[in-house]
């Protein structure tokens, strides 16, 4: 009994104007991460023509992943709980996959991107939209799968598992990540400059300026945590030297890389914006309005 109610306490305890704060901001960036991915995601479900491009099914995999990790937010970053393999309160290695998730579908965006920009007409044959669902359903399907394997095998083969995965995974796809950046960027400069001005090109422009800006900032956010796990894989030195995700600043700027994502999504495309300000806020904004309103009381009839 005394350890459920432990589980269910504030991570610091409310004792201290700063322990304060941080709850109060754990609080609300898991609120943020919920609220701006939910809008961005009805967004594009609301929009056929958003439906139509293989650019916002990844945003809209991205916004499905990053709901998952402000949920999950309440737990491993509010309560005082710690996610590690050998502790009773783990989530079983679901909340950083949600997380991962992210992670490989900004790649799958930016290698769709590269792919669109480089090769046009090889694009528009090949990857239409059922194929790009299928290559988002490949990645959630792994993701979970690689969760199945480390739940049934054990905890020492599992922490084996995860290192060398964590040690050659991360190196691997941020070099991956960095020299698509690099070459998007080339493209974006030089290539697309010297096309004739259209709506076709200005909307390859924005879309290729749209995924570098989402890219610069995840690996902002990420790569402090990445070069962290690696060299204590590595040394084999202990990781987890904080309390909790909540506390530990290294797991903390994914997170905020969770609510940055949708924020450049919106800001960096006009027909999201539009689409959300005219059909997800400004309905809600009215409906709440409405329900505040005193209702109107009938007048009695004359002679009545």
């Amino acid at each position: 009994m005394s350890n459920t109610s432990h589980v269910w306490s504030p991570v610091l305890p409310l004792t201290s104007f700063g322990n304060v704060l941080m709850f109060l901001f754990s609080i609300f960036l898991a609120a943020a991460i919920i609220f701006l991915n939910v809008s961005t995601s009805l967004s594009i479900l609301l929009n056929r023509a958003l439906r139509q491009e293989n650019r916002f099914m990844y945003m809209l995999s991205t916004c499905f992943s990053d709901i998952c990790t402000g949920a999950s937010y309440y737990y491993v970053g509010v309560l005082d709980v710690k996610d590690s393999f050998d502790s009773p309160t783990r989530t079983y290695f679901v909340v950083p996959t949600f997380l991962g998730l992210s992670f490989m579908a900004i790649l799958a965006a930016q290698a769709d991107r590269y792919h669109a920009i480089v090769s046009p007409f090889t694009y528009s044959q090949r990857m239409t939209r059922s194929k790009t669902l299928m290559v988002i359903f490949a990645y959630w399907f792994y993701a979970f799968f690689i969760v199945a394997i480390h739940n049934l095998v054990a905890v020492g083969i599992a922490k084996r598992i995860t290192s060398i995965g964590s040690f050659f995974g991360n190196i691997v796809m941020v070099i991956i990540m960095i020299g698509l950046n690099i070459k998007l960027f080339i493209i974006a400069k030089f290539q697309l400059e010297r096309e004739q001005p259209s709506e076709e090109t200005d909307n390859k422009r924005s879309s290729v300026y749209l995924i570098l800006v989402v890219v610069v900032f995840f690996l902002g956010t990420w790569l402090p945590i990445f070069c962290h796990v690696t060299a204590c894989n590595f040394i084999g030195m202990v990781c987890y030297t904080f309390k909790n995700e909540g506390t530990d600043p290294l797991r903390i700027l994914p997170r905020v890389n969770a609510a940055l994502t949708p924020l450049l999504y919106i800001r960096g495309c006009a027909a999201l914006r539009a689409t959300l300000l005219s059909k997800v806020w400004r309905p809600c904004c009215r409906r709440r309005v409405r329900a505040q309103l005193p209702g109107r009381t009938k007048q009695p009839l004359p002679g009545a």
